[in-house]
């Protein structure tokens, strides 16, 4: 039984891992477009420095992702103390994100009056709508300072959204459903404390954990099991078409090719998906299509330290889109993990684009620097001119899990039904993040090692 993975991203080749590891003699072959495996985690080294393309790490709350790392003998890194130095520019300067409540309240990092808003949180209203979007959410709860100034950009970094668009139920369930058990953000967060005392246990509204990568940036992971998956992962190798003949599933190769699977695994973006399966079911393509991807580009861009007036020791910032600034925000790499610039530099990650400007990712070289290096100037006050510049352009970055996600991925599992054997999997469904796509990965490989024939929903 040949088992075959379209997409060698994180997701597919955890997978094809799992599975080997499971069946040392199943039949798997992880097709890739691309010349390299790894899709959105991207690391090269670059005259000294350790450049992020993409993913630039996990959050080690979650065992999945350390525990693959263990069976890949990769080491864990976690980020320095200063990472957790966040900011947020705000009303023409850097504002210091509080880390504790009472630091919050008297933070000037919203008005008197934002401050004094959340605290009727307690009171606000339910919704009477199962599925809103994110602003309206937080504004409803929170009010519109704390959406403006933190929500916002919160959703512009992880997701390069907007938020008056993206679902708070498929974006962050943990806070959609803190208010659906206690029908409050501090209330709920209140009792999860208590009854955490009880067990010496740490809560959180957000994500939690520590940002953690490994030595030689997430590309470590990708290349550890690119080494144990061996001649199985097939670069260059792009399909075009899915179809079924019988029993068995028909994969038509770029090149003219043809090859057959018993079962098809689509690990690739959901709009990659859609024009793969568009003559199986031109229903379900044009439901993946439905998933939107907004274009961003990413620019590592180094100084001398002595450059960055004043210095800049913190792991980076956010800009709510308020401001009316070109970037989306900055991470300081150099910061926030060693080894990722020589002695004496600072290297700035910057992210422009997103569902909200996609055009601006999209300029040409040249104004892309001089649109970070302008906005870099003016926020952090660089001078001179950078000692390293690199530039990774995603046409297609991040799946948006838009209001009605849920609903849709509903939909799209009753289309599957009809597909025996035909899997979709990887982050445009149900989490974008390493540490979703790798637990995705552990529970398909589960379901496909115990029951072969068994059906997989999303």
């Amino acid at each position: 039984m040949k088992i075959a993975i379209i997409g060698g991203g994180i997701s597919g080749l955890a997978l094809g891992y799992l599975l080997k590891e499971a069946s040392p003699d199943a039949d798997i072959a992880i097709y890739e477009e691309l010349r390299r495996p790894g899709g959105k985690i991207w690391t090269e080294r670059h005259d000294g420095f350790l450049l992020e393309g993409g993913v630039n790490g996990f959050l080690n709350n979650r065992p999945k992702t350390l525990e693959l790392a263990a069976a890949l003998n990769l080491a864990p890194l976690k980020s320095s103390d200063k990472a957790r130095k966040r900011y947020v520019y705000s009303r023409g300067k850097l504002n210091l994100i509080p880390e504790g409540v009472l630091d919050f309240f008297t933070s000037d990092l919203l008005s008197i009056g934002g401050r004094l808003r959340i605290i009727l949180e307690t009171i606000a209203p339910r919704s009477s709508s199962d599925d809103e979007t994110l602003s309206e959410f937080a504004t409803r709860r929170l009010g519109r300072d704390a959406y403006e100034t933190l929500i916002d950009p919160m959703a512009s970094g992880i997701y390069a959204g907007d938020s008056t668009r993206l679902s708070l139920k498929s974006c962050f369930p943990k806070i959609y459903n803190l208010e659906a058990k206690y029908g409050s953000l501090i209330v709920g967060m209140l009792k999860m404390k208590m009854a955490a005392r009880k067990t010496g246990r740490t809560v959180s509204a957000g994500p939690g954990g520590v940002l953690t990568s490994f030595q030689d940036g997430m590309g470590a992971l990708i290349d550890a099991l690119a080494a144990r998956l061996g001649s199985a992962i097939v670069n260059n190798r792009r399909v075009i078409a899915v179809e079924k003949t019988a029993n068995k599933y028909q994969i038509h190769f770029k090149d003219a090719q043809t090859e057959e699977a018993d079962i098809v695994v689509l690990s690739t973006p959901a709009h990659a998906a859609k024009d793969i399966l568009s003559g199986l079911d031109k229903n379900l393509s044009r439901q993946l299509a439905e998933i939107p991807y907004p274009y961003v580009t990413v620019v590592s861009m180094a100084f001398k330290r002595e450059a960055v007036r004043g210095g800049f020791d913190g792991f980076g910032f956010l800009i709510p889109f308020k401001e009316g600034r070109r970037i989306l925000g900055t991470l300081c790499d150099s910061s926030t993990f060693p080894g990722r610039a020589p002695e004496g530099y600072l290297l700035f990650r910057t992210m422009l684009g997103g569902a909200r400007a996609g055009a601006i990712a999209s300029l040409d070289d040249e104004k892309i620097i001089d649109t970070v290096f302008s906005e870099l100037s003016d926020i952090i006050k660089v001078k001179g001119t950078p000692e390293m510049v690199k530039i990774f352009r995603h046409e297609k970055a991040i799946p948006q899990y838009n209001k009605g996600h849920a609903a849709l991925l509903g939909a799209i599992n009753e289309s599957l039904k009809a597909h025996d054997g035909l899997y979709l999997h990887g982050n445009s469904y149900k989490g974008i993040s390493v540490n979703d796509c790798i637990e995705q990965s552990y529970s398909l490989a589960n379901s496909l090692s115990s029951s072969i024939m068994g059906k997989h929903r999303l």
